[in-house]
């Protein structure tokens, strides 16, 4: 397994653009860093969201990794394109040839996608907690490793997004067209959750039966948490609005992405080993 990811990522380091995206990527996770720097000076009203609790514990697991998991498009682009040069530069075949079988190709791909998606994680998790630590009003043991399980479903979430990106840089062999399938995918999902609430089912009904589909069911994994922030939730309560609405993660949610990423890889392999190289 080391031997299959250390051809992966020579791979991914003899290529300038992948370099280049990575890099982005690693930035721009960094960078959420900075929203703790914004602030509103307007006359009298000073505006400053470090100090609205964005970054208190346990809410700071949940907001960064909603917030975040937005850049995985960057990673999305590496992983179609890292699969469209195997193509292009005719490299999946000289593996082949080498005496890697399709069975090892794919793994070594699916080893990348994890890697990726740990990595991620892990540098969310480290960034989170010291802005946390900076700027939480609460920094007890009990509070700051409470709520962890965004943390685990946001590596869930990246994990089920890459297999999908990495059936679809096999299927088209091209990354503009596999990311434009993305893009029709995510349409189509749109289409047939207007067509369901329409035709079919009341609204809460039609969002359990998006569950199931894979990018809703990834995007699930993690509510978006704007409205959870105590901030919101005292202006809601001034207007006389009451916001309840259940932002924990699921079993079956993790279960559903673990389901379509187990889906992805074999669609894969299936198509790998169909496919006259």
């Amino acid at each position: 397994m080391v031997r299959l990811l250390q051809i992966e990522f020579i791979k991914l380091w003899n290529n300038r653009a992948s370099k280049i995206l990575i890099t982005s990527y690693f930035v721009l996770l960094t960078s959420i860093a900075l929203i703790a720097a914004i602030k509103f000076d307007i006359g009298p009203v000073k505006f400053h969201l470090a100090e609205i609790g964005i970054f208190n514990f346990p809410y700071i697991w949940h907001f960064n990794t909603f917030i975040t998991a937005f850049f995985k498009l960057f990673l999305a682009i590496v992983i179609v394109s890292m699969m469209a040069n195997e193509y292009s530069n005719k490299t999946i075949k000289q593996n082949l040839i080498d005496g890697l079988s399709k069975k090892e190709f794919i793994l070594s791909k699916f080893l990348t996608v994890i890697s990726f998606s740990l990595i991620s994680t892990v540098f969310v998790f480290v960034v989170s907690l010291i802005l946390g630590l900076f700027y939480s009003d609460y920094n007890e043991l009990s509070i700051i490793f409470s709520d962890l399980e965004f943390v685990l479903a946001f590596f869930v979430k990246l994990m089920g997004f890459f297999s999908f990106c990495l059936f679809l840089g096999i299927l088209v062999k091209r990354s503009a067209f596999a990311l434009g399938f993305l893009f029709i995918w995510q349409v189509l999902e749109g289409i047939i959750r207007g067509l369901i609430r329409w035709k079919l089912f009341d609204g809460e009904t039609t969002e359990t039966v998006m569950g199931f589909f894979p990018l809703q069911s990834m995007f699930n994994l993690i509510k978006e948490p704007i409205t959870r922030l105590e901030a919101v939730q005292t202006v809601a309560d001034q207007v006389g609005e009451n916001i309840t609405l259940n932002y924990h993660v699921h079993w079956y949610e993790v279960f559903i992405v673990l389901i379509w990423t187990a889906i992805f890889v074999y669609l894969s392999y299936a198509l790998l080993k169909k496919r006259d190289l």
